[in-house]
C-alpha cells in the first residue's frame, strides 16, 4: 500500500546555472522579507501610524539587511559551530565564518542583530529606538514565515518522527525525504538493514555502482514511480516542523501583535510582547523539530528552546519596564 504522507520531492533552486551556482529559494525569501517590510515601514509611516518618515524606510531597511546578516551569521557560530570561527580555506572569501553561502543562520542571531540595528539607527536619526523595535516586530513576522518556508522547500531542519504506531498508515500532513537513504540509513546500516534491503531490490533498473543510492534518491525527486512505489512506504514519516514553525512565526504572531496593539501603547510594550509571544512559540514548535545534529540537550531542552527560553524572560521584563515609563503612547492599528 503506497504511504499517504507527502513525499519530499521540492527543488531548492529557482533556477540553476551551473551545479551549486543559481537563485535558490532561500535567497528569494530574504528578498521578499525585506520587500514585505518596506511596504509595511512606508505604509505605518504615511498613514502617521510612526514618527518614521516614508522616504527613510528604505534606508532602514538597508540597515536591518545587514543586521540581519550579521548577526544571524554570528550567532549561528556562538550557539551551534563555535569552529567556523577559525576555520579558514583556500577559497573565497577564505573564511568559514562569512562563507553565507554554505549556510548556517541562526533566526535568534538575525532577530538580536535587528535588535541592534534599531537601536543604532534610531539613535542616528532622532527616532525613538524604542517605538522603531516595535514596528520593527510587526515588520519581521513576514520574513519569518519566508523563511521558514524556504527551509522546508530546502528539506532542511526536518521534525521529528511520527510515533511508531502512525509510521504503517501515516497521515497526508506528514513528509517522507528520499534523502533518507543517504543522510540516515547508510550512516548506520545495521540499524536499517530491513529498508537497505527494499532498496536493494532496485539494482536491477537504477544504475547500480558507488552511486546506486544516491541515483535512488535522484529517481525518486525525478518522479520515477517504479523507484517511488518501491521505496516510499518503507521511508520515515517525520512532522512538518518547518510549517508548524512558519505558521505559529508568521500569520499567528502577526494576527497577535496586530490584536495586543490595536490601540496606541507606550514605546517599547509591543516589542516585549514579540519577544515573549516569539519565545513561547518556539518552545513549542521546537518539541516537534529535531534538535541541531552535535548540540547536546540540556535540561531536556535543545539550543533553540533554551534561546527561546531567555527570549520570553527578556520579554517579560521588556513589557513590565516599557508599560511602566513615563512615555508618550504610540501606533494603534484601530486609529
Amino acid at each position: 500500500m503506497l504511504a499517504e504522507s507527502y513525499l519530499h520531492r521540492l527543488d531548492p533552486f529557482v533556477f540553476q546555472i551551473t551545479e551549486t551556482i543559481g537563485l535558490r529559494w532561500y535567497g528569494v525569501a530574504y528578498i521578499a522579507g525585506f520587500f514585505t517590510a518596506w511596504l509595511i515601514f512606508r505604509w505605518m509611516a504615511k498613514s502617521k501610524f510612526s514618527t518614521l518618515r516614508p522616504e527613510s524606510a528604505g534606508d532602514l531597511v538597508f540597515a536591518c539587511v545587514l543586521g540581519v546578516l550579521v548577526g544571524g551569521r554570528l550567532g549561528y557560530g556562538l550557539f551551534y559551530d563555535p569552529s567556523m570561527f577559525i576555520t579558514f580555506t583556500s577559497a573565497f572569501p577564505w573564511w568559514e565564518a562569512a562563507s553565507i553561502h554554505h549556510g548556517g543562520m541562526s533566526s535568534h542571531g538575525g532577530i538580536a542583530g535587528v535588535l541592534v540595528t534599531f537601536v543604532v539607527w534610531g539613535r542616528k536619526n532622532n527616532i525613538d529606538a524604542l517605538h522603531l523595535l516595535d514596528i520593527g516586530s510587526i515588520c519581521t513576522t513576514p520574513g519569518l514565515l519566508y523563511g521558514r518556508l524556504a527551509n522546508f522547500v530546502n528539506g532542511e531542519l526536518w521534525g521529528n518522527p511520527l510515533p511508531r504506531e502512525a509510521q504503517t498508515d501515516s497521515p497526508w500532513w506528514s513528509v517522507k525525504y528520499p534523502s533518507e537513504i543517504t543522510d540516515i540509513w547508510l550512516v548506520n546500516p545495521p540499524q536499517y538493514s530491513e529498508q537497505i534491503g527494499v532498496v536493494d531490490t532496485l539494482q536491477a533498473s537504477v544504475i547500480g555502482g558507488t552511486s546506486f543510492y544516491s541515483n535512488v534518491v535522484t529517481q525518486m525527486i525525478a518522479g520515477n514511480n517504479e523507484v517511488i512505489q518501491t521505496v516510499q512506504p518503507v521511508l520515515t514519516a517525520w512532522y512538518p516542523s518547518q510549517l508548524f514553525q512558519a505558521f505559529a512565526e508568521g500569520p499567528m504572531l502577526l494576527a497577535i501583535l496586530v490584536v495586543l496593539w490595536w490601540k496606541p501603547r507606550k514605546p517599547g510594550v509591543i516589542s516585549g510582547w514579540f519577544l515573549l509571544v516569539y519565545g513561547l512559540m518556539r518552545i513549542c514548535t521546537e518539541a516537534y523539530r529535531q534538535p541541531d545534529v552535535g548540540v547536546e540537550l540540556i535540561v531536556g531542552l535543545s539550543r533553540g528552546q533554551l534561546l527561546s527560553v531567555c527570549m520570553v524572560v527578556a520579554g517579560v521584563a521588556v513589557v513590565s519596564i516599557c508599560a511602566r515609563r513615563d512615555a508618550e503612547k504610540a501606533g494603534g492599528f484601530c486609529g
